[in-house]
């Protein structure tokens, strides 16, 4: 495979697993009440954790697995109970101030894990730098994150213009919404957890 080639499907496969889209959802109901300085330090904070994690398993992500015998299946279940917390915090949301720990816990869960830097994605970056046929194609794995880090970032910046025209009554509803879609999607994950596991019993 050619370098722009790898670089191409790299680039796409690491957008689509990561799916920017959901986070940018999911950021927004959990960031309603902060004032823009508190919501651009959430957005850069995850952004900056999520690149670091992906490229930290650019270079150590199949040893790390086969050190700690650690399965796909497994990042799938923690990944889905990660989210599941979260889905309940947005069907309950409390407008309050925000502390400094709070900010950093909606950086880092869910925003950058299991979002943007989620076993999906972590998966699909081990398994680009497996295909890669030399040394340079294993560092475009690395472009191709930032892309999808990029593309998040952008999205969470610019989101709340787009949805500034729902109102109080429209976003409410879009958390509620998206609040069950995330709970779908994290008892997805469990399940196919458990599913995946359930054949090495």
């Amino acid at each position: 495979m050619e370098p722009v080639e790898f670089a191409l499907v790299a680039i796409t496969s690491i957008i689509a697993v990561m799916n920017p889209t959901s986070t940018v959802a999911i950021y927004i109901a959990l960031t309603r009440d902060m004032n823009l300085e508190e919501s651009r330090k959430v957005i850069a904070k995850s952004m900056k954790i999520s690149f670091v994690v992906l490229a930290f398993f650019v270079f150590t992500g199949q040893l790390l697995f086969l050190v700690f015998n650690i399965t796909v299946a497994a990042f799938k279940i923690a990944g889905g109970i990660l989210l599941v917390t979260s889905a309940f915090s947005m069907l309950n949301p409390k407008k309050r101030e925000f502390s400094r720990e709070e900010l950093e816990n909606i950086a880092i869960v869910p925003l950058a894990f299991p979002l943007t830097a989620g076993p999906g994605t972590i998966m699909a970056v081990i398994l680009l730098v497996s295909e890669a046929s030399s040394l340079l194609e294993a560092s475009l794995v690395l472009v191709g994150i930032f892309a999808g880090v990029l593309v998040s970032y952008l999205g969470m910046t610019y989101a709340p213009r787009i949805f500034k025209f729902l109102g109080e009554e429209g976003l409410h509803v879009v958390t509620r919404l998206m609040s069950i879609i995330v709970l779908a999607i994290a008892v997805q994950f469990i399940i196919n957890g458990i599913a995946e596991t359930i054949p090495t019993l």
